[in-house]
């Protein structure tokens, strides 16, 4: 049997440690976003330090020894877990005879192998853009030098670099009004969202910790269309890097809108976060977060950090959070269970989306309040919004008009006061 697989590359993981406590789970976070970019893991080294070499990352005893560690298990990538300058990059490559990937670099590459939809391929392109201009170098640029006539008259001319650099620029620009075009469309499908009043929530948290599988399941248990709206799911990091919005029609006519967005990860390049801040205005227009956890894995606690960190970032603030630890079925813990704002459950177990769908009702309806009305058999339109928005508990059709009985949201309290019993 043919194996048509293409052979991955085969990578050395190294970085140094500047007294660190997170060192350790960030190389292992390294580890895995290289096994994402389709690469090899062969071996590992890290160098305990104060500084970083400017020059050249490592000092020149590591750098030796990484050298002959990574040719004698035949690895051709050196992967490093800070950003690097230019300059230690092509160091680096001179010395050790290996291409060199930075951590930056690495998530670039996984982002754009996965971005399917415009928006996301845009920015990514952009994020990488941002990453390239300042590290042009003139050996390494591929236009033709525009040619100004001799050393004499070299002012008129255009330097290999500098033409690549407005090249870029013009890029970066290009991209940036594309983008706007496109949020500007999303902004557009968002105000329509928030016209229908209902609540939003959003799904944040580390990658692959099953936030797609969530909302699947939600989904399946909870909307109209079911198996039509499914998002989709893989198991490995950054499979998602657009947003999914989808309304969920719970028991009781309760309803909110939910968001499944771009998973987060630790030193996430701050261009990429900057072009994605679009894409994430979901989470920051969010009535409630719900930080889905991988409880299965030894580094929760880090993820947990992680994921606040890339929201202090992108300035989500304020907004009341359940924390969800997911895969409890790969946990010897008994679920579903709740404890205060924190629920152990399993994406893939209804029962587990059931319990969750109860605390997300008690959360965000938590400020809605009963009123008993009568609306003139002639308010068609007010009732029915009422049936859109808020939850309607009783209706019954008399001479005098139509009694209800509901639920109804803070922002729409007002508007039906005057139909009050």
């Amino acid at each position: 049997m043919i194996d048509n697989q293409p052979k991955k590359t085969k990578a050395y993981i190294a970085g140094v440690n500047l007294n660190d406590p997170n060192f350790d789970y960030y190389m292992t976070e390294l580890a895995n976003l290289t096994e994402a970019n389709n690469m090899e893991v062969v071996g590992q080294s890290f160098q305990n330090a104060e500084s970083i070499v400017a020059g050249t990352y490592f000092g020149v005893g590591k750098i030796n020894e990484i050298r002959t560690m990574a040719q004698g298990l035949k690895a051709k990538a050196l992967v490093l877990n800070d950003e690097l300058t230019p300059v230690q990059i092509r160091n680096l490559e001179k010395l050790t005879k290996m291409r060199v990937i930075d951590r930056t670099e690495l998530i670039l590459e996984i982002f754009s192998n996965r971005a399917r939809t415009k928006q996301a391929k845009l920015q990514v392109q952009l994020a990488r853009l941002q990453y390239e201009l300042p590290r042009l170098h003139p050996s390494e640029n591929n236009l033709d030098q525009q040619r100004g006539g001799g050393f004499a008259n070299r002012g008129a001319g255009e330097s290999k670099l500098e033409l690549n650099r407005r090249t870029i620029g013009k890029q970066i620009s290009a991209i940036k009004k594309e983008l706007k075009a496109v949020a500007g469309q999303e902004e557009i499908k968002a105000a329509r969202r928030n016209q229908s009043r209902l609540p939003k929530v959003a799904l944040v948290g580390y990658t692959n910790a099953g936030k797609s599988t969530t909302m699947n399941g939600l989904l399946r248990e909870f909307s109209k269309e079911g198996a039509d709206k499914e998002v989709f799911v893989k198991n490995m990091l950054f499979a998602t890097l657009d947003t999914s919005v989808r309304r969920i029609d719970l028991k009781d006519n309760f309803s909110f809108i939910l968001s499944d967005t771009v998973g987060f990860i630790s030193k996430l390049p701050h261009n990429l976060v900057e072009s994605f801040k679009a894409t994430l205005q979901e989470t920051r227009d969010a009535d409630l977060l719900i930080n889905v956890v991988d409880a299965s894995d030894p580094n929760m606690v880090q993820m947990i950090r992680t994921t606040q960190n890339v929201l202090d970032e992108i300035g989500v603030k304020g907004i009341p959070m359940i924390t969800a630890y997911n895969k409890a079925d790969k946990t010897d813990r008994n679920y579903p269970q709740i404890e205060g704002d924190d629920i152990l459950y399993s994406a893939i177990d209804p029962k587990s989306i059931k319990l969750l769908a109860d605390l997300i009702t008690k959360r965000v309806f938590a400020n809605y309040e009963k009123f008993d009305l009568i609306l003139p058999l002639s308010a068609g339109k007010e009732l029915a919004y009422l049936h859109d928005h808020a939850q309607v508990l009783c209706e019954d059709y008399q001479d005098d008009g139509v009694h209800i009985e509901a639920n109804i949201a803070p922002d729409d309290q007002g508007r039906f006061r005057q139909y009050l019993a």
